[in-house]
């Protein structure tokens, strides 16, 4: 029996499309301490989105709550909707 849960997790694991307001971002870098494989920081200290699959979804929400200037903006793939802020 072959265990096919890695890759139904990983389909699951894509819950939002993130964006980065650059004009927002202060390169606090609460982000990356909470989902280091999804967020980095650039040259210019601010976040970018290295993969947006890359922490659990709960993990990338946490991460873009903990932002002070509200730079990481969650668009729920499924719905279209804005989930945050």
């Amino acid at each position: 029996m072959v265990n096919n849960q890695s890759s139904t997790q990983s389909n699951q694991t894509k819950k939002y499309r993130i964006k980065v307001d650059r004009n927002l971002c202060i390169g606090a870098a609460s982000c990356v301490a909470l989902a280091m494989k999804t967020f980095a920081l650039d040259s210019e200290n601010k976040a970018v989105v290295l993969d947006e699959a890359g922490d659990p979804p709960e993990s990338i929400k946490l991460a873009a709550e903990s932002c002070p200037t509200k730079a990481i903006i969650l668009e729920n793939i499924g719905t279209g909707e804005q989930e945050y802020p």
